[in-house]
């Protein structure tokens, strides 16, 4: 499968970029206006409807739209968080597309303590386009490319002050 990943330093304590990237409000914050993104729902890893401000856990699940550019029929996207964890100077949580526009889809989300106050924060995905036989599934990175840029300008702008 083809990998696309990007990584930027922020000047801001593993804590503080960890607990931004752990709730539902920081996905919003971070996507690109072009993308019209829409929470339509979140579900905690018991299945009940998971409060505002909580953490997005293992096994919590979103359902998003999205409608890129303003174009065509809103895209509809089930996402599940696999896995969460906090190590010594390291964080990282992943979440897998469980429905939605692609065959494939994976993003390892990765937070390491550069120093007391800088944070090396790495979006690592792997994915299948929707073409058969994965012919254009290089040609995803010219996708990705634009709205990682802008969720890395956010994230250092929002949390570097």
């Amino acid at each position: 499968m083809p990998t696309y990943q990007r990584e930027v330093r922020v000047g801001a304590p593993l804590e503080e970029v960890w607990a931004f990237h752990s709730q539902v409000d920081g996905l919003e914050a971070l996507t690109p206006d072009w993308m019209h993104l829409r929470v339509d729902g979140l579900a905690g890893p018991n299945g009940t409807e998971l409060p505002e401000g909580e953490p997005l856990d293992a096994g919590t699940q979103i359902r998003l739209s999205a409608r890129p550019f303003g174009v065509g029929p809103r895209q509809r996207w089930i996402s599940r968080i696999t896995r969460r964890e906090e190590g010594d100077g390291t964080a990282v949580f992943e979440d897998e597309m469980v429905d939605g526009p692609f065959p494939a889809w994976h993003h390892s989300h990765q937070f390491y303590a550069a120093s007391t106050d800088e944070t090396l924060v790495r979006d690592r995905l792997t994915y299948e386009l929707p073409v058969v036989g994965g012919l254009l599934g290089p040609l995803g990175w010219f996708g990705f490319e634009p709205m990682f840029r802008e969720r890395h300008r956010r994230t250092k702008r929002i949390l570097e002050g």
